[in-house]
């Protein structure tokens, strides 16, 4: 196939879980086609994850303004995005185009095989989202490929020691309902200090407020670090340093999944059936009455339990 040593393009949006849940595509199509030039165009603060795990060999940024006379029928298509799309073999894209009106215009000035992916999977489907974004890749002959997302650390992160063991928490989400009350984040926090030498890295982002340095002020400063809004590659280095996490249904445990760390997921009503993180590192828990009744102990159990796996029983092979 022509595009085993030319250039294939995926253009792929979404908030960080929907990226990450797209890994597997991007890592099969590695897989398939070594030789080619790989690319992916989409939002340069999430797609630098594949960058930087060496899934992608470049990265472009997705502009709303230069791509939006590709959804307009018939529209005058600005020269530089023709000039660009015309470049690739093969384009793969999870773009929102239901009447096709983009599929349309990239091929009025680029010869690209175009395979149109899901933007979202159908929920009636009941298939999870890592299988439904590889669905597309049977157009290429691509069968069978893994469904787990799996992101190899940084250079940083690879040469670590990891001799003090580190438990990592994401006490927040971008939507309060899938969230656990934060005096139960306090008490769990508390207790695990308590019991255990181990420190914790806090995570957490503009969706937190003031939610982590709150958490921080009832914990020993000497024993808890706070990751605040740092670019997600260097989140993913100092994730990967860390023993184990916990945290939300949230595109941050997605990639604490993918990097392969025992992860503890406090789960609201999601479908977790479509959402879930993959992976048989994940344990993830729910009450019928919802992520608001989990009890402490039960949690506190968990993480016990995930924090116990040497880091060389992680299910996370390499690349």
């Amino acid at each position: 196939m022509k595009a085993s040593r030319g250039r294939i393009l995926v253009i792929r949006g979404g908030a960080i879980g929907d990226f990450i849940l797209t890994l597997p595509a991007l890592a099969a199509l590695r897989r398939q086609f070594p030789d080619a030039h790989l690319e992916v165009l989409g939002y340069p603060h999430i797609a630098q994850l594949a960058l930087a795990g060496g899934l992608v060999d470049r990265l472009q940024p997705i502009e709303a303004r230069a791509l939006a006379g590709f959804f307009a029928d018939g529209s005058t298509l600005p020269e530089a995005m023709a000039t660009y799309f015309s470049e690739f073999d093969i384009i793969l894209s999870y773009l929102y185009d239901p009447d096709g009106v983009f599929r349309a215009n990239v091929a009025r000035v680029s010869a690209a095989q175009f395979i149109a992916g899901p933007h979202r999977p159908d929920e009636g489907v009941g298939e999870h989202a890592t299988r439904v974004y590889l669905w597309p890749l049977e157009r290429l002959a691509i069968f069978e490929a893994d469904p787990v997302p799996r992101l190899s650390p940084a250079a940083a992160a690879q040469d670590a020691t990891k001799a003090e063991c580190i438990l990592a928490a994401h006490p927040g989400s971008g939507s309060e309902r899938k969230n656990w009350p934060e005096a139960k984040w306090r008490e769990l926090l508390q207790r695990w200090l308590a019991e255990t030498p181990q420190r914790v890295l806090l995570v957490g982002g503009e969706a937190e407020g003031n939610r982590l340095e709150r958490l921080a002020a009832g914990l020993p400063a000497d024993r808890c670090t706070l990751a605040r809004s740092l670019p997600l590659a260097e989140l993913a280095t100092r994730l990967a340093a860390c023993h184990a996490f916990v945290g939300h249904d949230s595109g941050i445990t997605h990639l604490a999944a993918a990097l392969g760390l025992p992860c503890v997921v406090l789960w609201g009503d999601t479908r977790e059936d479509i959402w879930r993180p993959q992976g048989g590192h994940v344990r993830v828990l729910r009450e019928r009455l919802g992520v608001k009744s989990l009890a402490v102990e039960r949690v506190l159990r968990e993480v016990r339990a995930g924090a116990e796996w040497l880091p060389s029983e992680s299910t996370h092979p390499a690349q």
